[in-house]
């Protein structure tokens, strides 16, 4: 690449732009920069491979540290330009044309960062693995804007770079506030690009455990209905939705007890509570699922095994496993979650009530 103005690690220069994007040299552009009060000055000459692109999807191409959404707000805004004039972000280039603009140093998040401990399975510095903890919320919202997933990033990765002209950790994924496990996070925008792509794409490999009521007829088996938002009760989301979207969950069993079994999930889509919907769609729903589980389930069973389900204060899902492509080495990463501390406890009861009802 071509680059011209001051030396490529100053420290004038944003953070982001420390990382810079692998571009065969047969494609490097010339850019040139200049750092400045309000951000990252850039200018970019269109080669003749450049020709036909999307505006908006070079930009953030060639720019590290911007994302194709960013590019696009900017470009909107008139902050980035071709030939001195506003264009739209799906404007296609030409041979020869100057794109100018400026990104903004990344801004703080509103959130506060929180001293809260998280289980880190791995981290580097593009993404982080966290062993998610039941019961904590990954992304504040209305009514939970502290003891987030999210405050506790902002604490523990002093390293974050600009993801959308903020400073915060890139959500690809989340885990309901109830259901436990691994969960990637990017640090970076083209981390968090790159993974939300694999998502998208569905190749990434997402396997949990579930404790559901019953017990299954068979081994294995395949769960294929459309889920979509309850025709009623618009929070919670259902198979007999109108507008329902295509969902696949694969499961076998693990382990059969008397009244319960305990469940390995292989997820194809990644549709809003996915799994307790399906589980609950073929009758098994997830124990301790106060959403979608049935009020009476269990009560019919021997009174040890009616209170060992009614004892579960959340629903038993756990993200166990949790495998990808690394966004920027192209190393296959897998990781395993350790069972938390309650569903192990209510295994093991199972377990050890199994050998009365045999």
């Amino acid at each position: 690449m071509a680059i011209k103005g001051d030396t490529m690690l100053s420290e004038d220069v944003p953070r982001f732009f420390n990382k810079m994007v692998q571009i065969p040299v047969s494609e490097m552009p010339i850019l040139t920069y200049t750092a400045s009060e309000d951000g990252f000055l850039f200018s970019i000459l269109a080669d003749t491979h450049d020709s036909g692109k999307r505006m908006d999807t070079y930009v953030a191409s060639v720019i590290p540290g911007c994302s194709r959404a960013l590019a696009a707000e900017l470009i909107l805004k008139g902050k980035i330009l071709v030939q001195g004039k506003i264009k739209k972000p799906a404007y296609k280039l030409k041979a020869g044309e100057e794109i100018h603009g400026c990104i903004p140093e990344p801004e703080p998040v509103s959130y506060k960062a929180e001293a809260i401990d998280i289980h880190i399975l791995y981290e580097d510095e593009h993404l982080i693995v966290i062993n998610k903890a039941p019961g904590m919320v990954v992304h504040p919202a209305p009514g939970n804007y502290t003891g987030t997933l999210v405050n506790a990033l902002l604490y523990h990765c002093p390293d974050l770079d600009g993801i959308g002209g903020k400073l915060r950790p890139g959500i690809v994924h989340r885990l309901d506030k109830d259901t436990s496990g691994a969960l990637v996070v990017a640090k970076n925008a083209l981390a968090q690009e790159r993974l939300s792509f694999y998502f998208k794409s569905r190749t990434v490999k997402k396997t949990y455990l579930a404790l559901v009521h019953g017990e299954m007829k068979s081994d294995a088996g395949t769960i294929s209905l459309p889920i979509g938002r309850h025709p009623v009760h618009r929070k919670k989301m259902s198979t007999c939705s109108k507008i329902g979207r295509e969902a696949e969950t694969c499961w076998k069993v693990r382990e059969r007890f008397f009244g319960a079994t305990l469940l390995e999930i292989a997820l194809k889509t990644g549709r809003t509570h996915q799994i307790r919907v399906h589980c609950a769609a073929i009758h098994h729903p997830v124990i301790g699922d106060e959403v979608y589980g049935a009020r009476n389930a269990g009560k019919n069973l021997p009174v040890q095994v009616s209170a060992l389900i009614q004892s579960a204060t959340r629903q038993m899902l756990h993200a166990w496993r949790l495998e990808f492509c690394h966004p920027f080495t192209g190393e296959n990463m897998c990781f395993e979650s350790p069972i938390p501390e309650d569903m192990e406890a209510l295994i093991l009861s199972f377990q050890g009530k199994r050998e009365n009802f045999v």
